[in-house]
């Protein structure tokens, strides 16, 4: 990754393609903290105790807690890396970049299949 991130220095984030990140990246982050929220009551009605339930419950929120989907520095200079991620922790597919400029969108595919 570290090849990308000299890359995506290199990059100008365009104004409209900055806004409409900042406009979506909220709503990104709900669906994907619901799409947990699924999982982890998958977690809880299983048949096993309740101590194991507790523990993988309390593991998979410790984990799931330090991703971009749920929480992410929305800085400009990050948001490539962001994107990457959320596309990484499957928060996002290419389709929800409909609408960001054919550059970025090239850009993204290319350090996302090369990462």
């Amino acid at each position: 990754m570290q090849g990308a991130n000299n890359t995506m220095e290199r990059i100008e984030i365009k104004e409209k393609d900055w806004k409409l990140y900042r406009s979506r990246v909220a709503e990104w982050q709900e669906a994907f903290m619901g799409k947990l929220l699924d999982e982890y009551m998958a977690i809880i009605n299983t048949g096993k105790l309740p101590s194991e339930r507790f523990w993988e419950l309390h593991d998979r929120i410790k984990e799931d807690s330090t991703k971009t989907g749920v929480i992410a520095r929305n800085a400009r200079s990050s948001m490539i890396h962001n994107i990457l991620n959320l596309l990484q922790e499957g928060a996002i597919t290419y389709e929800d970049l409909d609408g960001f400029s054919d550059e970025l969108i090239g850009r993204v595919k290319f350090l996302y299949e090369n990462w």
